[in-house]
């Protein structure tokens, strides 16, 4: 209720700055930008409550299976804010953003362990090259759809960026990759995935 009223004084008053100024871009800017930013906290309930969108973990998500392709997802920032510990740095929040990857993957690959052959895409910030490569994973390219997506959620990306670095800290879209495996490429991977995970749970218990 908070974040909606916030949201409205916010149109409200740059509805008022638009009229009086003629500058009517500004009202139609920061509505697009608040949207962006709202969309999360009222989206993901009800995407999840209807199955179209599915947990693995709290920071990695699921589409339904398509066209022999499942959608993965890093969690929104509805789920940075509320699942993220505040105390933890930003390098433990990185830690414990990828270790929720790795476990959400390591369920997704239980469940679909007889179908070797679908393929799993996803676009992150967050994962490099290096370490999706390790993952099974291999660089694809980023359709212009997608792009136009990240493009118009910059804000939304901005704020949970900063959360998870705990500062601010403005991501650099073309750094940003889209990565496809398979279950078959994912299983000839799994002791790795599961080290890792391993590794960073520890690394989370205790921090040095």
């Amino acid at each position: 209720m908070l974040i909606a009223i916030c949201s409205l004084l916010i149109v409200f008053f740059s509805g008022l700055i638009s009229f009086y100024s003629n500058i009517y871009f500004i009202a139609i800017f920061t509505i697009a930008i608040v949207l962006s930013i709202i969309a999360p906290f009222f989206d993901m309930p009800s995407l999840k409550k209807s199955g179209k969108m599915i947990y693995y973990s709290p920071l990695f998500i699921t589409e339904k299976p398509k066209n022999g392709v499942i959608k993965i997802h890093g969690g929104t920032l509805f789920d940075y804010y509320f699942v993220i510990d505040k105390k933890r740095n930003g390098k433990q929040r990185t830690n414990f953003i990828i270790q929720q990857y790795l476990q959400g993957l390591l369920l997704l690959l239980e469940q679909h362990e007889n179908e070797p052959e679908i393929k799993i895409q996803g676009t992150s910030y967050i994962i490099n090259k290096r370490t999706a490569e390790k993952l099974g994973f291999k660089i694809i390219e980023t359709d212009i759809l997608q792009k136009i997506i990240l493009a118009y959620n910059y804000f939304n990306i901005l704020i949970s960026n900063s959360i998870a670095k705990n500062k601010l800290s403005f991501p650099n879209l073309k750094e940003t990759k889209t990565f496809e495996t398979t279950f078959k490429q994912l299983r000839e991977r799994k002791d790795y995935i599961v080290q890792l995970n391993n590794t960073l749970k520890q690394a989370l218990a205790y921090p040095a």
